[in-house]
């Protein structure tokens, strides 16, 4: 690719990652984004870029041709607006493809988000293939076109046959040089995320599209900062049950709210799936606040103080305003855990404030 396009191109990536950081928080409150989701790719719709162009057609009329006033229209009379459908172009959106791994990394500087430093290594590793020098035989795949062309340029000029006027460089056999690699045993830092949410009766569609939509982005940053990240989704009523990822943010369930029984199975797949020395464990409640009884309540902060908390790197709890539920969850929680920095909570009044509540929930780079 010549030099001048790959400029363009860069400018324009850049011009694009100042549009997506501009409206990051639009791009994070909006359902469609995530709903196209493709492999690895997100499309993010961006108002439209026009490139200066000349247009050549009719020249008969117009500024300067004839009887005319100020303001008086070129070339045809004002419309109206109105009229049947035409065959001419319109204003229209393209989409450009941001990468998740981009989008992360737009998300972490915009909301000044820190590095997380994994604290266990799952026991698995994976054979990782680094390049570590150069050699003068090997696939042409392999060929390291800027040390091949400087050989041949240094063999030109020592036999005497490098022309300064007329510079040509072509390469003999002799002159290819090839990358090398050595294969690596590495470990590789793990993650668990463990979904947790509240579908009883309280919890509408608007509360559980907050919750989708967070815990996409959540997901997103994680998976930046880890080799490997696993996901467990969780949803309660009076009962809770594990789910897979489409039941998860699909369900539509109602009923009662015993908040326990969610932190009981969490508990359960925490003990028998993900040692805390082997994992980064990042257990999410997502709720309204409405607890059963003050009875169920005392027995989650119970668990979380004795069994949960220290277990896990952190603890979030994020609380979806409702009309129905009562929000005293978060109260509760906030007395209990007020000096203790593996509980961080947040509170999620509407989707406009999704943005600030995973800046609450993972600014502490833990």
């Amino acid at each position: 690719m010549p030099l001048n396009i790959e400029n363009d191109v860069h400018r324009f990536k850049q011009i694009v990652r100042g549009r997506v950081r501009k409206d990051l928080r639009r791009f994070m409150s909006s359902g469609e984004m995530i709903g196209r989701q493709g492999g690895r790719t997100v499309s993010i719709p961006l108002p439209q870029i026009g490139i200066p162009r000349f247009r050549y057609g009719d020249n008969s009329g117009g500024v300067g041709q004839g009887d005319g006033q100020p303001g008086d229209p070129v070339g045809g009379q004002p419309g109206e607006g109105g009229g049947q459908a035409g065959d001419q172009p319109g204003e229209h959106v393209i989409e450009v493809d941001v990468t998740l791994e981009e989008l992360a990394e737009i998300m972490g500087e915009e909301l000044e988000l820190p590095r997380i430093e994994p604290k266990g290594r799952k026991h698995l590793s994976s054979d990782k293939d680094r390049y570590t020098g150069i050699s003068r035989v090997g696939p042409e795949g392999l060929r390291h076109t800027r040390r091949t062309f400087r050989e041949a340029l240094k063999r030109q000029i020592a036999s005497g046959s490098w022309d300064p006027a007329r510079p040509r460089i072509v390469p003999i056999r002799d002159d290819k040089r090839y990358r090398t690699w050595k294969t690596k045993n590495e470990p590789q830092s793990a993650a668990v995320i463990i979904y947790m949410m509240d579908v009883s009766g309280s919890m509408g569609r608007e509360q559980k599209e907050i919750v989708r939509l967070e815990a996409f982005w959540i997901d997103t940053w994680l998976q930046h900062n880890y080799d490997n990240v696993d996901s467990r989704f969780i949803i309660h009523d009076a009962a809770a049950r594990e789910v897979d990822r489409d039941t998860f943010f699909s369900t539509r369930e109602s009923g009662g709210t015993l908040i326990s029984s969610a932190y009981k199975l969490c508990g359960e797949i925490i003990e028998s799936d993900y040692p805390p020395d082997e994992w980064n464990i990042y257990p999410f409640h997502f709720s309204d606040g409405d607890n059963w009884s003050k009875a169920d309540t005392a027995r989650c902060l119970e668990m979380l103080r004795d069994q949960l908390v220290p277990a896990v790197n952190q603890f979030s709890y994020a609380q979806v305003d409702s009309d129905y539920g009562s929000g005293q969850f978060y109260e509760d929680l906030q007395a209990a855990f007020a000096d203790d920095e593996r509980v961080t909570l947040s509170r999620v009044p509407d989707r406009d404030h999704i943005m600030d509540s995973i800046k609450e929930l993972l600014g502490k780079g833990r």
